[in-house]
């Protein structure tokens, strides 16, 4: 199995490594929407994409998601936000049969984030960290915090 682990650069990233117990011992690699000092073990494994902030240029990231997911072929796209989660869900999901897990950011305590709305809408698998978000999120699992 291969993983496509799409995230913003900061917390998100944060998160997102702190579920590596879980994934390392599959292929991976990683997609950031900003250019960052990576961990040795990122370096040589990271697509850097155009930053956008719901703006024209998430129509670059489509571009960008379909180029990437073509060349690596994932099964399983995890994110836990911020906006390259839906380009790369889209285009993974509909044109290359990916598999897609989201988990809401931890900083979301009582309302969730926009990324979130439309990713509940489109994960196979979706967790949120806190049971306050529940109501949102019918189709969704609370999974604890995981910082």
């Amino acid at each position: 199995m291969k993983l496509c682990i799409v995230s913003s650069c900061g917390g998100h990233l944060t998160e997102v490594r702190c579920l590596m117990p879980s994934y390392e011992q599959y292929e991976h690699f990683y997609v950031l929407n900003n250019h960052a000092e990576l961990p040795p073990d990122m370096v040589g494994r990271t697509d850097f994409i155009v930053h956008s902030e719901r703006d024209w240029k998430q129509l670059i990231n489509l571009w960008e998601a379909f180029r990437i997911l073509r060349r690596e072929r994932p099964q399983v796209i995890l994110s836990t936000g911020a906006g390259p989660a839906v380009p790369f869900a889209i285009i993974g999901r509909y044109l290359f049969g990916c598999r897609i897990v989201f988990i809401e950011t931890i900083t979301r305590i009582s309302a969730p984030s926009m990324t979130a709305k439309i990713m509940h809408l489109l994960a196979h698998d979706f967790f949120y960290q806190w049971k306050s978000l529940a109501r949102f999120f019918p189709k969704g699992k609370y999974a604890g915090p995981l910082l």
